[in-house]
Parts: C-alpha cells; structure tokens; sequence
C-alpha cells in the first residue's frame, strides 16, 4: 500500500521539475541581456561658487544648481559674465587685426 501512494507524489514531482527548470532558464536569459537604464543625472553635492560641500540646510537654489548662498551664486554668475565678456572682447580683437 505505501508503494501505491508513493507513485502518485513521484509523478507529481516529476511534472514540476520541468517547469521549475523553465521558470530558471529565464532568468538567465534576462541575465545575458543587461537592461540599459535612462542615465541619472548625478546629484550636486558641492557649491559651483566656492566647491564647498553642501549642506542639507544650508543650499541656496538658483537657475537648476545649487550655491552654498547668495554671495556665491553673484560670484558664479559674475565670473561666468566676465568670462563671456573676455571672450567676446577676445574675438573683437581678433576682427580689428584681421582688417
């Protein structure tokens, strides 16, 4: 009689190993097959101004990037001024010569 009822739990295992062994095939499959990701934009963590590290109460937010305060985005955005004013002066210059 234990014979009898053992057959009935091998054949129910012997139909569930296939599938077992199927459902693991996929994975690997997923695996061979890295998923691109969109690129995350990395978080600022220093001052554009002065490159200090930011702090999490201290940020001053301005135009999409962050300044530890007010004095360093003036001076961000002035030494960004100054630098496009050099390089336009710098391209005047270059056309007076060339005349």
């Amino acid at each position: 009689m234990t014979a009898e009822s053992e057959t009935p739990k091998q054949e129910a295992l012997a139909s569930q190993t296939p599938v077992t062994q199927a459902a693991s095939a996929q994975p690997v499959k997923a695996q061979a097959q890295p998923q691109q990701s969109p690129p995350q934009e990395e978080k600022q963590t220093n001052c554009l101004g002065c490159n200090k590290p930011l702090k999490k109460e201290k940020r001053y937010y301005r135009n999409g990037k962050l300044y530890c305060n007010k004095r360093c985005w003036r001076k961000a955005v002035t030494s960004k001024d100054k630098e496009e004013g050099a390089a336009t002066t710098a391209k005047a210059t270059e056309k007076a010569k060339a005349k």
